[in-house]
């Protein structure tokens, strides 16, 4: 049975009402503009709910605006900036579709008209009313005669159109559906991609937050092969809500939960999880994963990811995400400052004086200009620290596993015994490899310089923390800040360490990147390492995936395969596709001695039954399409 197809203009087709903007448009210069556009707005709900007749409703902002003809040469111009997002980006189903498709409106045909010829939608398929107008050229009315200028108009215009076939009708207000209450349309989609009204989402056959979504339903052409909104995101302790907005703006379906979940509470909330995002309290295990029957994307959002079982995710094509810059800066500004601090005894100093102790003292106050630090690990975070210690005037010398080169004077040295030997200050900031458990013992506080002062902003399974204890109670060390534990709690509240009460300690419980910058940086750097992911197939920066960094997509299918890397399985793709004649644009193609990823793009025309084949082939993880 043929489908016929009835769309709404305001709110649906464009993401605004045409009579707000027209009033925008005619009242720049009135005093009263503000209050007056409100009045608008509300009378423009009351008869899009029905709370008044539409007659009513058009009666009253009509002589409310004030308008003329010649205003509405700019309300096209504008209202062509605000077709709906997911209507702009689908242009190419109406262009197809045009003969299917109507709009009924109660807005009216002078800007209707020019707007929907963009999407070969012809005037003699638009059904709304018209304007009247005065000798000077205002508008005065409509044409009363039009049945849509009439309460439930559209309810008589659909049904003198007397559509052969089923009727689908998208809009987002009562006049909507009304037309299928009436039993002269089949369906009635409740459009909410621009306002969502509770009657009409109450009354809707389909809630469609874009309109990737009704094509989706009805199996029709569309930009994204699957509608995003259908796409879910879990996103756990309390990550910054800019996060939150990033993905949902992109148009996701995203939870946000303030804490982190137990093994068995994550278990049961992941499944039908697309994308979860954490920090580092969160445990992804493989029993997590067992349990993900839908997982993607997991996204670290920190530096650190060990708390995520990295392997057991590759092996379900699970990609993973961190954020390895964002909080740099962070971090690097509190080792210097605790450089000063600890430098200086403030710490003890500001103890006493809480307590009622008057102690002024130069004694063992130092000025770190000219002293040397010794920084282990010189990754982003050592580097950054390493220029902003010299230009206080510090000495910097550092060492690194990997071959690293020196910026500004900082001297490299080929071991960690070589820098210690000459450090005052020694800051770590090594990763999360476990070959660096207890990195410093007690031979390595014993190597370190008399007098000398340790900071941990790394890890804190790198640190044996009884052995820095001794170091500090025994007068080897003068001082320390430590930042990270090698336990932490899962929740804020009572905590011991061996460290407490100790003179010229600084400790935090692990916020060395937790600033509203750093926070908010990487807010926005993992969200778009996801949605790259999700949208294009990009896996630049995934941390357990073989990187690809595709081009932009432009009008083509993408087919995203990933595979167990065994022998064969390219060849195997490879012979589908030539088996289905499919027209390759591009083939994009990197393995790990685990997984194998593969990008193929191909012309907008192609058989269906290539998709099943490639699903099928032997060590298939998994497979998706972009359209």
């Amino acid at each position: 049975m043929s489908k016929k197809y009835v769309f709404d203009f305001d709110s649906t087709l464009t993401s605004v009402e045409a009579l707000d903007v027209l009033a925008e448009i005619t009242l720049e210069h009135n005093p009263n503009r503000d209050e007056i556009i409100k009045q608008i707005q509300e009378i423009t709900n009351l008869g899009i709910d029905g709370d008044i007749s539409f007659t009513e409703s058009l009666k009253r902002r009509i002589a409310l605006l004030k308008a003329n003809q010649d205003d509405l040469d700019e309300l096209v111009r504008r209202l062509e900036k605000k077709i709906s997002k997911s209507i702009k980006e689908n242009k190419e189903f109406f262009e197809k579709h045009s003969e299917d498709i109507y709009v009924i409106s109660c807005g009216f045909k002078e800007f209707i008209d020019p707007i929907v010829a963009h999407y070969n939608i012809p005037s003699e398929k638009v059904y709304a009313n018209t304007f009247e107008f005065d000798q000077q050229g205002y508008i005065s009315g409509f044409d009363a005669d039009n049945v849509l200028s009439a309460h439930n108009g559209k309810i008589d215009c659909l049904k003198n159109l007397n559509l052969e076939g089923e009727v689908q009708v998208i809009g987002d207000g009562y006049s909507d559906y009304v037309m299928r209450e009436a039993g002269i349309a089949d369906k009635f989609f409740a459009y909410t991609e621009n306002v969502s009204r509770e009657k009409a989402v109450k009354n809707a056959d389909h809630v469609t937050p874009t309109i990737d979504e009704f094509l989706y339903l009805n199996k029709l052409p569309r930009k994204i092969s699957y509608p995003k909104h259908r796409i879910k995101i879990l996103l756990l302790e309390n990550v910054h809500p800019d996060a939150f907005d990033n993905l949902k703006s992109d148009g996701f379906t995203v939870e946000l939960i303030k804490t982190s979940l137990s093994e068995e509470e994550l278990i049961e909330k992941i499944k039908g999880v697309h994308v979860i995002g954490i920090r580092s309290k969160t445990q992804i295990t493989e029993k997590v994963l067992e349990a993900a029957d839908k997982l993607m994307v997991i996204g670290a959002f920190c530096i650190g990811t060990t708390q995520i079982d990295l392997q057991a995710a590759k092996e379900r094509g699970v990609v993973v995400f961190n954020a390895p810059y964002s909080n740099t800066r962070s971090v690097v500004e509190l080792a210097i400052g605790e450089i000063v601090m600890l430098a200086r005894s403030i710490f003890p100093r500001s103890t006493e004086i809480h307590n009622g102790q008057w102690n002024k003292t130069a004694a063992g106050s130092q000025e770190v200009r000219g002293k040397n630090l010794g920084i282990i690990g010189y990754g982003n975070i050592g580097k950054q620290l390493s220029v902003l210690a010299e230009s206080i005037g510090m000495h910097v010398y550092f060492y690194d596993v990997d071959e690293q080169l020196a910026l500004g004077n900082a001297t490299k040295c080929s071991s960690i015994e070589e820098v210690l030997k000459v450090a005052d200050f020694v800051s770590l900031h090594v990763d999360d490899n476990k070959a660096n458990t207890n990195l410093f013992d007690a031979e390595r506080f014993a190597q370190m310089k008399e007098g000398s002062v340790f900071i941990n902003l790394a890890r804190g399974f790198v640190v044996d923390i009884p052995a820095l204890v001794e170091a500090l109670k025994s007068g080897r060390l003068k001082g320390a800040a430590v930042d990270v534990f090698p336990e932490e709690p899962a929740a804020n509240g009572d905590y011991y360490t061996e460290l407490q009460g100790l003179e010229n300690v600084i400790l935090t419980p692990h916020i060395g990147g937790s600033t509203m910058e750093a926070q908010r940086d990487i807010a926005d750097f993992v969200p778009n390492k996801i949605m790259g992911y999700i949208n294009s197939g990009n896996t630049v920066d995934a941390v357990n995936f073989p990187n690809i960094r595709l081009p932009k997509q432009e009008n083509k299918h993408r087919f995203l395969h990933i595979h167990k890397n065994v022998p064969g399985v390219m060849a195997k793709i490879n012979k589908v596709l030539a088996k289905y004649e499919l027209n390759i644009t591009g083939q994009f193609l990197s393995t790990d001695p685990d997984v194998g990823y593969v990008i193929v793009e191909v012309d907008k025309e192609y058989n269906q039954d290539v998709i099943k084949a490639l699903r099928s082939i032997d060590n298939t993880i998994k497979f998706r399409v972009l359209y």
